[in-house]
């Protein structure tokens, strides 16, 4: 499939990952729904790339159909979607006044799997009757956001972890249902990258994650990954697969650093 002249919708696409992803795309010619509750960073690119901006919660399951129902009214039915709206989270389950939050726990997982499986499933009905496209008689991309994360988690890290690891579980049997539809789905396994998730932490620790990727040394970019939503759009062989992004980087326990 080609990315010109297609409908996009992305999560998250106020900042970070799916900024870049939403710049990236709009610049091919495509025509970008940004679904986000981040409402000055989404507008912001909205006008940098003259894609729509809707502001939504992505954990309300209302919130979300309400926002995506419109994206489809304005400018049609998405023939890719790409969920990169998520929240980070550092707990340890047994903290010094008590165990792990549950409310927080469930924010985590409500935001980065809940969300991002209403988002999945609300693309996936609106792709599967269009009109096929390509040799291959193709009807949509769904391309979702885990992380390495999810199989080399660290202590602090459980509630992210498991979010992204029922993210990256998905993929394949998502793949499977959709495929009588023409519909691929895939997941992206980034590594460190330079997120707002990453921007309030202390710049000793940051210079310290960014140093254990092997190649090349530093954080990836947001430009990167929206290379490779792009290619997976592309290359329509490229299905029920979660890709890491990484740079052969393996999280490692933080007491072994």
């Amino acid at each position: 499939m080609q990315v010109h002249g297609e409908t996009v919708f992305i999560t998250g696409g106020a900042s970070g990952l799916g900024a870049a992803t939403a710049k990236l795309f709009a610049s091919h010619g495509a025509d970008v729904g940004i679904l986000d509750r981040n409402e000055e960073g989404g507008r912001a690119v909205a006008a940098e790339t003259g894609a729509r901006f809707l502001s939504c919660d992505v954990a309300s399951g209302e919130s979300l159909e309400e926002a995506f129902s419109e994206l489809v009214a304005t400018i049609g039915p998405p023939r890719v979607a790409i969920a990169c709206a998520g929240i980070g989270a550092g707990k340890q389950v047994v903290g010094r006044h008590g165990p792990h939050s549950l409310d927080l726990f469930e924010k985590v997982v409500a935001v980065n799997l809940v969300g991002l499986f209403n988002f999945v499933r609300l693309a996936a009905w609106a792709m599967h009757d269009l009109e096929p496209v390509g040799d291959d008689d193709e009807r949509g991309v769904i391309i979702t956001t885990a992380s390495i994360a999810a199989t080399d988690g660290v202590d602090g890290g459980v509630a992210y972890s498991a979010s992204k690891g029922g993210v990256r579980g998905m993929t394949l049997p998502l793949a499977r249902d959709l495929a009588p539809y023409g519909i691929r789905a895939v997941s992206i396994s980034p590594g460190s990258f330079d997120t707002p998730l990453v921007a309030g932490m202390p710049q000793e620790y940051t210079d310290a994650m960014a140093a254990t990727t092997p190649f090349p040394p530093r954080f990836g970019k947001g430009e990167e990954f929206a290379a490779l939503c792009a290619h997976i759009v592309s290359n329509t062989m490229l299905n029920g697969v979660d890709i890491r992004l990484d740079g052969a980087m393996r999280m490692t326990p933080s007491r072994l650093r």
